[in-house]
């Protein structure tokens, strides 16, 4: 990976799209301040913690335990719902000094902004010792938590796979039992590509194909930063193919986010997506089983290779409660801040041995064992200027595909823009 060139300051960062690529790692909390008792964070064991997840009905019995085995009172303060005033609320308060929160939930995108600001505490010798980074996704930290000096800048509190999930009454109507190579999967999308239905569904509005593209130049066992190669080249053609000459994947789906997809799939229009997360959205649709919708390990291509994404709590270097801060770290990085997360939030465990643990069950928890075991596992490719690079590879991608540019035009361009925003 590239290491992260520059860095935007608050007033100039792009704010109109930030929602991209979000996976569901948490309910996001209501806009507005609020505390779990009136005051600010004073005391040597005493936090403020601006948080996502004040909006979850677990939130205050995982704030309950976070507490008692953490010894840290936690004062909090709901970040808000809109994603475009949480970037630019967090971005204030980090880049003004501002002291009255000690910690914050970070996601991809402001880790990739902030990581090499200054505006972060370095947590390698205090919080991420070795014994507990060994256990953590080691792409996944150098790409994102990682900054340009080496710093670790974050604990991760959940992994959350961007995997592939199928329908298996589509997949047995294929007469396949699995799909474990690039020829399994194309045989699988042509196969279930009849009637008006499709094997392959996407989110590829501008914002959002972003993830799909990356994930398709990881398999090709291409690189993102570089679009004179070859794999990179053959895998933005592989997707161009399924649109247009095997005609698998329908090309109005350039309107489509998260959502839009999601139901489709639900419905049936789709055999096969990539999501990321533990099927939520197919849970509450009574969609989701082994014999319905499911995750399925990565087919192997030039390789197998999946993206994970967290919110991750990061330190306010302006924190006058360090010491607490450090403490409510330790714990979050733990055992059992795994494991409370996990029962209070359906946040799958970021370390491989609390993943194993024994209270941590599922179906989900076979299919993740396995990914973990057999999978390269990344952070998505984001340079500095995250949002506007999305946006431009997203815009010249649905040009590619509606045949507006050529694949050596869209190459080209591409360059350009990872140069530009690098």
């Amino acid at each position: 990976m590239k290491k992260w060139s520059s860095l935007l300051m608050a007033g100039s960062l792009s704010l109109a799209v930030l929602t991209a690529g979000c996976s569901n790692g948490g309910s996001n909390a209501g806009s507005g301040a609020n505390s779990a008792d009136s005051g600010a964070a004073g005391g040597k064991d005493e936090i403020t913690l601006y948080t996502i997840q004040s909006t979850n009905p677990n939130f205050q019995a995982w704030l309950e335990e976070a507490q008692e085995k953490s010894g840290v009172k936690i004062n909090w303060v709901a970040a808000p719902t809109d994603s475009d005033t949480r970037q630019q609320k967090i971005s204030t308060i980090l880049s003004s000094g501002d002291s009255t929160v000690d910690i914050l939930e970070v996601n991809d995108e402001m880790a990739t902004s902030f990581k090499n600001a200054g505006w972060l505490d370095p947590l390698q010798d205090t919080v991420l010792t070795e014994d507990i980074m060994k256990q953590l996704p080691q792409g996944y930290m150098k790409d994102m938590l990682t900054s340009a000096k080496g710093d670790v800048l974050g604990v991760p509190s959940y992994t959350g796979y961007l995997g592939l999930w199928i329908d298996q009454k589509k997949l047995d109507a294929a007469g396949m039992t699995s799909i474990e190579t690039k020829e399994d999967f194309e045989k699988f999308l042509k196969a279930s590509t009849k009637d008006g239905q499709y094997g392959y569904g996407g989110s590829w509005e501008k914002t959002y194909v972003f993830n799909e593209i990356a994930t398709f130049v990881n398999l090709f066992g291409g690189d993102y930063y570089d679009w004179t190669n070859e794999n990179s080249r053959e895998a933005v053609k592989f997707m161009y193919d399924m649109a247009n000459t095997w005609k698998v994947t329908p090309d109005d789906q350039i309107a489509d986010k998260y959502e839009q997809m999601n139901q489709k799939f639900i419905d049936g229009k789709y055999a096969s997506v990539f999501m990321w997360g533990t099927g939520t959205d197919y849970k509450q649709a009574n969609r989701y089983g082994p014999d319905q919708i499911h995750m399925v390990n990565m087919p192997k291509f030039a390789k197998r290779s999946i993206f994970t994404d967290s919110w991750s709590y990061v330190l306010n270097s302006a924190s006058k409660n360090k010491a607490a801060a450090i403490k409510f770290l330790k714990y979050a990085a733990s055992e059992d801040g795994e494991l409370n997360s996990w029962k209070n939030f359906d946040r799958y465990p970021a370390r491989a041995d609390v993943a194993a643990n024994e209270a941590v069950t599922g179906d989900i928890k076979d299919i993740y064992t396995e990914i973990q075991s057999t999978n390269e596992v990344h952070g998505r490719p984001m340079l500095p200027q995250t949002m506007e690079f999305i946006a431009e590879m997203g815009t010249l991608f649905q040009n590619y595909i509606q045949d507006k540019i050529t694949l050596d035009e869209f190459c080209q361009k591409a360059q350009d823009a990872v140069e530009r925003y690098q």
